[in-house]
């Protein structure tokens, strides 16, 4: 029993190592990733303003390559981030972010080959084939926003088509409340009537209802009573007469003398 016992333990020993191992390498893991990323977005931002400035800053062969760079960059970025934002609720985008992969390999390409090109120092054949890197960034640049409207625009017809649908639903209801709003006014209006008229009629009904309570009905309630072993119950008063309204004075009493 002991043995059993004493290795039970060490299952439970060792589960909970393992267990702990494991979550351990997830949070370092993740850890990992958000370096990563924190890495790459400062890295991005840093040649994203450099290739800004010298766009702005230098002329010539030098501020036309990093305006290319600029433009490719920023036109796949925002695809990329209305593409993979857009999935999320229009599963039909999968393909598109497909299509878009192809076509961030020739960016990347492009990217690539034009980042060579800053470091050049014959400036004179670069400048004799900047009209076919223009065409390309311009192909490039004009499939990825092609994409990113038409993902744009799908989205906004589906939020047009749902804000409709939803209108049309809200009119209905409102028509509904409105409705059962009169209804319940007219509803509470007869109740209203007839509690008035059952009151009205009550001072009036009540000394009739006296006489139908008489000893035949006191002696049969009690043959019956009697009949099944138990006490005869007394016969029912008479029902006594309406309270007084508060502003009805109190009758005097007469003067004996």
């Amino acid at each position: 029993m002991e043995a059993a016992l004493l290795i039970f333990a060490l299952m439970v020993l060792f589960a909970f190592l393992g267990l702990g191992v494991y979550v351990t390498t997830k949070v370092v893991k993740a850890a990992k990733r958000g370096v990563d990323r924190t890495i790459t977005q400062a890295r991005r931002t840093v040649e994203d303003t450099t290739l800004r400035a010298k766009s702005f800053g230098q002329v010539g062969v030098t501020g036309a390559l990093a305006q290319l760079r600029l433009d490719l960059r920023t036109s796949m970025r925002a695809t990329q981030e209305a593409l993979y934002a857009g999935v999320r609720t229009d599963a039909s985008l999968k393909e598109s972010i497909g299509l878009f992969e192809r076509l961030s390999e020739h960016g990347h390409e492009l990217d690539a080959e034009l980042k060579r090109l800053e470091q050049e120092p014959d400036r004179h054949r670069i400048a004799e084939g900047l009209p076919g890197l223009r065409e390309r960034t311009a192909k490039i640049t004009q499939a990825a926003e092609s994409l990113r409207w038409a993902a744009r625009d799908r989205a906004r017809r589906f939020a047009a088509d749902d804000l409709s649908v939803l209108s049309e639903q809200i009119e209905v209801e409102s028509g509904a409340l409105r409705d059962w709003s009169r209804e319940s006014v007219d509803d509470l209006t007869a109740a209203a009537a007839e509690w008035d008229a059952a009151q009205t009629a009550g001072p009036a009904a009540g000394p009739a209802a006296g006489p139908a309570a008489g000893p035949a009905a006191g002696g049969e309630e009690a043959r019956d009573a009697g009949r099944w072993g138990a006490e005869p119950q007394p016969a029912l008063n008479r029902a006594a007469p309406a309270a007084p309204y508060p502003w009805q004075k109190t009758r005097r009493p007469e003067s004996t003398t």
